[in-house]
């Protein structure tokens, strides 16, 4: 049975994110229901991860929208999509979030299979033949973009794409501090996508 402590601190989550109050999962269902201390955990999680002095607000939920985009969480979506909205995110900003969740999980899966067949001559040599013009010049900018690009390869398990990308943000000015609170908020997401 739900105990109102974890009762509320699930309201306030919810709340915080801009969801329907009435929102359930069965994760949630799960974990009000053991009175579970994670629930407090991943508000607080969420809360700083979001907050980071690293970047802007409005840059915290652009990255947290592509990773619920990645996840395919429609909830997490439409919250992060009006969150970003009111830090005055424009729509082709929104637009090119998505394109990005899309494009790097193309990627991903591309360069993560020409990685793990490094010792084949005949994949190494050959041609993307992928369409990229997306990455060329985002509405966003180039650093926020790759960064983007470096949370999602991160939640996909490219280590050759967080390598390129990584080195990537930095040849456009993001601090390593940058790097790993944006890494942060990419995890956090993940687990409130899970659970949410």
């Amino acid at each position: 049975m739900e105990t109102p402590a974890v009762n509320e601190t699930l309201q306030n989550l919810l709340q915080d994110l801009g969801m329907d109050p009435s929102h359930t999962s069965p994760a949630l269902v799960s974990l009000s229901g053991a009175n579970s201390k994670y629930l407090k955990d991943l508000r607080l999680n969420v809360s700083a991860t979001l907050a980071s002095t690293n970047m802007s607000r409005k840059e915290a939920y652009l990255l947290a929208l592509s990773v619920a985009a990645t996840e395919k969480h429609e909830a997490l979506i439409s919250a992060f999509e009006k969150l970003a909205l009111k830090e005055e995110a424009t729509p082709e900003e929104i637009s090119e979030t998505h394109g990005c969740a899309s494009l790097l999980s193309l990627n991903n899966v591309f360069y993560r299979f020409r990685h793990y067949m490094h010792s084949n001559e005949y994949y190494s040599k050959q041609p993307a033949g992928l369409r990229m013009s997306l990455m060329m010049n985002p509405v966003m900018g180039k650093g926020l973009f790759e960064l983007m690009s470096l949370v999602i390869s991160a939640i996909n398990g490219c280590e050759k794409c967080v390598v390129s990308h990584e080195h990537s943000v930095k040849q456009h000015g993001a601090s390593e501090p940058r790097v790993y609170d944006a890494i942060r908020l990419g995890a956090v997401v993940r687990g409130l996508c899970v659970t949410m």
